[in-house]
């Protein structure tokens, strides 16, 4: 089997679109480099388990995340700390109210009837409050799926800080584990690994080029 039969396969696989072929399994090399695979990513499943929470806190702070980490009483706290130094506040209209119970500043809710606009949204001073659809503890990745309190990608792409509250039953171990936790799967998904940045051939990092400079991740539980 061809290098491109095989990966078709394995995306019909996983999409369940269609049965796989005959002769379309995985070759020995593939099943055994899938083996370690599993084998090497974390095995508790166990929802707010403080192994999955603190291995995603400490995969955030490698990213340069800034993580902060209480429980329910302490959001509101936790969430005006990360929110000091800003001007502006805007979120998806289904975010909590309480979730800003203890920031005093201005805020604005993207609403579908007015949302806000790109110039609204890269003013500078502006943070943006979201929720998740779910985190992944081996990677420090955050999944966005549009789904409750998370509004539509621009809200968390343009402004240059963004901060996410994230439930400790919303961390899996692992990226196949977190994506079969997704409701809608299909829907578009915004992958956030860390604050956005990439480095040039000298390996000079630059900060806020695809997204977000800045990132704050309120781990709940």
């Amino acid at each position: 089997m061809s290098a491109r039969e095989e990966i078709m396969a394995r995306i019909r696989a996983a999409l369940g679109d269609a049965p796989a072929a005959p002769g379309d399994a995985p070759s020995a090399t593939s099943s055994k480099l899938g083996g370690q695979a599993a084998a090497s990513a974390p095995t508790s499943t166990k929802l707010g388990d403080g192994t999955l929470v603190a291995l995603f806190a400490d995969r955030l702070v490698d990213y340069k995340a800034t993580v902060r980490r209480c429980g329910p009483a302490e959001l509101p706290a936790s969430v005006g700390g990360a929110l000091a130094a800003t001007t502006l506040v805007v979120m998806p209209e289904d975010v909590p109210g309480e979730w800003l119970s203890a920031y005093h500043g201005e805020n604005r809710r993207d609403t579908g009837a007015e949302p806000l606009s790109v110039a609204d949204l890269d003013a500078a001073g502006v943070s943006v409050l979201t929720g998740c659809a779910v985190a992944i503890a081996e990677t420090g990745t955050i999944i966005l799926d549009a789904g409750p309190a998370q509004g539509r990608r621009a809200l968390t792409l343009v402004p240059d800080h963004h901060v996410c509250v994230v439930r400790a039953d919303q961390i899996a171990p692992s990226v196949p584990a977190g994506l079969a936790r997704l409701a809608e799967p299909r829907r578009p998904l915004t992958l956030i690994s860390g604050p956005s940045a990439t480095s040039d051939i000298e390996l000079n990092r630059v900060e806020g080029v695809h997204g977000p400079r800045r990132l704050d991740v309120v781990i709940v539980g």
